[in-house]
């Protein structure tokens, strides 16, 4: 029986003593009874039938106090963490860590008062698990985006907003998963995120995606690629991958354009990355199911380069052939005066041929590690679980992203490259001619001076 209990009692018994000596509450008989007469043992109807009403005003006190007695530190041991008991049938709640970091409070007190007290490196190490990036870039993408998002009268934190959003982005959960753990409308989540990636997609674009144009980055890029290559003055790769969009709802005319060559639902992207891995063009313009050669001719990049808007102050003498900047790819799109593709693709060239494509084709390596990254980094994109209406300006976003973490030198994780391409080389358009024939010939003498310059030495 409980002590305090107990206690309670006792005092009962000398309070009813005081009151009414002639009664035991213990006893039915009077303390007048002969000293000869044994006992009885206490029960429910010797106290009722007493002639005095205190034993069952007191009885009954006494059981009351024990039913909220033992009734009070029932509920506390239940409400203790460490007395709780799973029923049998009942589901395991998710473990706090997993969902701990999605309420504000603790993403504030992880933010504040815990992420000071961590040596630099563990405390980047969580920040990059929970949200893709390290603590000092997460907090430049923030203060970057905080003046567009206050003025959106967000009724959240801006810091908060951003890392739900990069959350879902590097973990690739839905926005139903996301509103479960963070108690908000899965709606919200989808209005939060269609909100950050844009920005990250429109005013981020122009500040960390930019053709290298300056002389310095030039130098910078052409030099980079040349270490890698033994080629001069490339200034980029470029390639393209598709990036499946999970639920599409099309009608039956634009089922097919939508479906990739690996079998499923998607969007093209298209990048052009330097020798650091960092993107200095995307484009995402076509479904799934178009080449490469079409979605390059539909975008930006080529309409600046036939046209002669974007000018490269870097010009080199190669063989009596003026050489400006030019960016490499594969078979699957034209040979231009300022896109290099490989002679053959089955090693059916001349030794200089075929010197010059392992050459090109190293260079266009960085390009594919650079997607490779991006969908390691960022693994919405394994599987994009938006709109289609919201799914270019979320890959866009993430190339954003990829290029703060190769500007900061984030950790590269090990990456699963897209197969190999196959197919026939792309055809050149009767508009393309005259950088056609230039770009055959200025080919041919990268890969004869390649050649001279590598078997001298």
């Amino acid at each position: 029986m409980d002590e305090t209990f107990l206690l309670m009692l006792s005092n009962l018994l000398h309070l009813h003593n005081s009151l009414d000596p002639t009664t035991s509450l213990l006893s039915p008989s009077s303390s007048s009874s002969p000293p000869t007469s044994s006992p009885s043992p206490s029960s429910p109807s010797s106290l009722l039938s007493s002639s005095s009403p205190a034993p069952l005003l007191f009885f009954t006190l006494a059981s009351l106090l024990s039913f909220l007695a033992t009734s009070s530190k029932k509920g506390s041991l239940d409400s203790s963490p460490s007395s709780k008991k799973r029923e049998p049938n009942s589901s395991p709640s998710p473990p706090p860590s997993s969902s701990s970091h999605f309420s504000v409070a603790a993403f504030r007190a992880l933010s504040t008062d815990h992420i000071w007290s961590m040596d630099a490196p563990i405390r980047d190490a969580e920040w990059r698990s929970l949200y893709g990036l390290s603590y000092p870039v997460f907090t430049t993408v923030v203060e970057k985006l905080k003046p567009f998002i206050t003025a959106s009268n967000l009724s959240l934190p801006s810091d908060y907003a951003v890392a739900m959003v990069l959350s879902r982005l590097c973990h690739g959960y839905s926005a139903k998963t996301i509103a479960s753990h963070s108690s908000l409308d899965p709606y919200i989540v989808s209005k939060i995120t269609n909100m950050v990636t844009r920005l990250l997609a429109t005013k981020l674009y122009p500040e960390f995606i930019k053709i290298p144009v300056s002389r310095r980055r030039l130098v910078e890029t052409t030099q980079g690629f040349e270490e890698l290559t033994s080629l001069p003055n490339i200034c980029g790769a470029i390639d393209g991958s598709p990036i499946k969009v999970r639920g599409l709802k099309l009608d039956r005319n634009s089922m097919s354009s939508y479906k990739c060559k690996y079998g499923y639902d998607s969007v093209l992207l298209q990048v052009v990355a330097d020798h650091r891995k960092i993107f200095w063009d995307v484009c995402v313009k076509a479904p799934g199911g178009a080449d490469d050669a079409t979605h390059f001719r539909d975008s930006l990049l080529y309409n600046r380069l036939t046209s002669g808007d974007i000018v490269w102050d870097k010009v080199i003498n190669v063989r009596g052939h003026h050489v400006r900047p030019y960016i490499v790819g594969d078979w699957c799109y034209p040979l231009l005066s300022f896109l290099m593709t490989p002679f053959s693709p089955d090693g059916a060239g001349t030794p200089a041929q075929n010197l010059f494509d392992g050459m090109l084709m190293k260079g266009r390596s960085v390009v594919v590690e650079a997607i490779g990254l991006l969908k390691t980094r960022w693994k919405i994109l394994q599987d994009l679980n938006v709109g289609l209406n919201h799914a270019p300006q979320t890959i866009v976003a993430c190339c954003v992203l990829h290029n703060l973490c190769q500007i900061a030198r984030e950790p590269e994780p090990a990456v699963q490259k897209d197969p190999d391409e196959t197919g026939a080389p792309a055809r050149v358009l009767e508009s393309e001619k005259q950088f056609y024939y230039f770009g055959e010939s200025l080919r041919q003498a990268l890969a004869d001076d390649l050649h001279q310059r590598l078997s001298s030495r």
